[in-house]
């Protein structure tokens, strides 16, 4: 078993890795005890020494699905600690009670550990929610004011936005800045004790209205607003504003590294004013966490807006959260992503400083690298056409089926063969035939010799047509002798293959064929209606034909959630939730390459 040490030095490099190494080379968190649980400077001062090298932490706010972009923070934050000998907490920023429900709970755990990730390490399930912390952000914000750091502030909420000023302004003090720790803390009692008005006053941090980073310009830390918390209930009628509340969660729970995006950058001076004033009032363990900020994920032909994506939801864009074209992680796990792709995506995307955007067929094709290694193989009709051999009768008897074979796999010889029936009627695709053929077409057209895989080499004598013109039968001629993998069989040449299946044995199959749900690369880029960008072609529903082997007495018997490689089609998953052994549903995960607007 590898060491956290070989895994540091296998990894590719980045930014966040030489901090950590840095950190870690100086001891700059060796001191730090756990007591096993999250807890302010007392409690972890009863622990011992902390049993995991640092501590990083993915913290959603459960007010939605979790997206592609989640799923980049998930692999950073899980396998830094993981690669290090860390911890990763999963903890909910649940600080918000109007927007949150315990259905985001639920699907966000289950995304996390779909992905491959764990919070449970050193006997301890560090599985937290920072609503379990209000008590003591309360008992932070009472000190501040006495302290003289923070006051309550009265004015409107319009007042205090203009006396901010701007970039090129300072701000104006509030005419409540100057009230006595005394006053303030009073105040702000009554505004937990319900005395007040929702929106009538806000507790402010008292910093510099003059700072050139406007956050730092008295930033408001506790509002009131009278609303049912999902875990805390009625308890609270006063809520710490996210930027109060998340350094200290991220204290509390003794977080070395708190890694999030480059939004919140400008908010990193206040993260380290307020642990500061903090720690040096004793309330929370020294050295306090650090923040480091990375570029988000930008995926062309994507959008991860929560509004949008629920816009896309409720006017019925899609059929739902998991529809297999939403950037969702229950979407990508429907439409037949594996968590080993999406862990490569992340990986060889890396992380950087700046913004850029990233094409989304990197992370077709990382699905495909991990697909192409582990998924059996199949033979798929999607548009199908009959195939009569007019002289299969003759050469074989009327009735007779002829065995056929083929690997599961063509490198995993112990995953064994698949096996299906040989006729005088099969079924296959419709564009393997036409009666003119266009410059450099091998497959089927009158007098054309083509041969069907894994079976026989056919020559095609014509077709039948209907009063439209439309062909509803190809017809062909067996050329005996030519089965494939039987002496002599490789006698005649020919330049065409194509599949196909039985007649007499091939299932019918619902194959969803999904592609990108926009016809832009930056849909919502400029304050665009993305909705304008929608590709009407992003869902395609034929009714096919699979091979036996896909059934439920096959080889390779498909049950939900279970990919394969159609030969030919691309890669397909058995959908999980609408497939059965008795009427199956394929989803088109994506083609065997990337073909995209080509």
């Amino acid at each position: 078993m590898s060491s956290p040490a070989d895994k540091e030095n296998t990894k590719p490099s980045n930014f966040l890795r030489q901090i950590i190494e840095h950190d870690l080379a100086a001891g700059t968190y060796a001191g730090r005890r756990w007591a096993g649980r999250p807890g302010d400077a007392t409690v972890q001062a009863s622990g011992g020494p902390d049993p995991a090298r640092i501590r990083t932490r993915f913290p959603p706010e459960p007010n939605g699905y979790l997206h592609i972009g989640h799923a980049k923070s998930i692999c950073i934050n899980f396998g830094l600690a993981r690669d290090y000998g860390g911890v990763c907490h999963m903890r909910f920023d649940d600080t918000n009670p109007e927007k949150e429900d315990t259905e985001y709970v639920d699907s966000i755990l289950d995304a996390v550990q779909w992905l491959g990730f764990g919070w449970e390490a050193h006997g301890t399930r560090h599985l937290f929610q920072a609503s379990d912390y209000f008590d003591f952000m309360y008992r932070a914000a009472e000190y501040l004011i006495e302290a003289g750091h923070a006051y309550v502030d009265e004015q409107t909420a319009e007042a205090m936005r203009l006396a901010r000023g701007d970039f090129g302004k300072p701000g104006v003090d509030s005419p409540f800045r100057t009230r006595t720790p005394a006053e303030n803390l009073a105040r702000f009692r009554e505004m937990r004790d319900g005395q007040h008005e929702d929106g009538s006053m806000v507790l402010r941090a008292k910093i510099d209205m003059a700072s050139p980073n406007i956050n730092l310009r008295d930033p408001a830390i506790y509002r009131i607003r009278r609303a049912t918390h999902h875990n805390t209930g009625d308890k609270w009628c006063i809520y710490p504003m996210y930027t109060f509340a998340h350094p200290i969660e991220d204290a509390l729970e003794q977080i070395t590294h708190s890694l999030c995006t480059l939004e919140f950058e400008d908010q990193r001076p206040f993260y380290d004013w307020l642990l500061e004033r903090l720690t040096e009032g004793g309330l929370l363990q020294s050295p306090p966490p650090r923040q480091y900020e990375f570029a988000r994920l930008n995926l062309t032909y994507v959008i991860t807006s929560k509004r949008k994506l629920a816009q896309l939801v409720y006017d019925g864009k899609v059929s739902g959260w998991d529809d297999p074209r939403m950037p969702t992680i229950v979407g990508l796990r429907r439409r037949g992503y594996t968590p080993e792709a999406i862990q490569l995506f992340a990986e060889r995307i890396g992380v950087t400083k700046s913004d850029s955007w990233i094409d989304y067929s990197t992370l077709e094709g990382c699905l495909r690298e991990t697909l192409d290694v582990t998924a059996p193989r199949a033979m798929a009709v999607l548009e199908p056409v009959k195939l009569v051999i007019t002289n299969w009768d003759e050469l074989h008897g009327v009735g007779t089926l002829d065995a056929c074979s083929a690997p599961v796999h063509p490198h995993l010889p112990e995953l064994g063969r698949r096996d299906f029936k040989f006729g005088k009627e099969l079924w296959i695709e419709r564009t393997d035939y036409e009666e003119v053929p266009p410059k450099g077409y091998n497959r089927l057209y009158p007098g054309n010799k083509v041969r069907l895989k894994y079976g026989h080499v056919i020559e095609c004598t014509g077709a039948v047509k209907d009063a439209a013109g439309t062909v509803t039968e190809v017809h062909a001629t067996l050329v005996p002798d030519t089965k494939s993998g039987t002496p002599g069989a490789d006698a005649i040449k020919v330049k065409g293959v194509i599949t196909w299946v039985g007649a007499a044995d091939a299932l019918p199959a619902e194959v969803r064929l999904y592609d990108r749900l926009f016809t832009e690369a930056q849909p919502d880029a400029g304050g665009k209606d993305f909705i304008e960008s929608l590709n009407p072609d992003s869902l395609k529903v034929v009714t096919g034909y699979v091979e036996p082997s896909l059934g439920a007495a096959g080889v390779i018997a498909a049950k939900a959630d279970d990919k394969f490689q159609f030969e030919r089609h691309g890669y397909f998953v058995a959908d999980r939730v609408d497939h059965t052994a008795g009427k199956p549903v394929f989803n088109r995960v994506t083609g065997l390459k990337d073909s995209w607007g080509k």
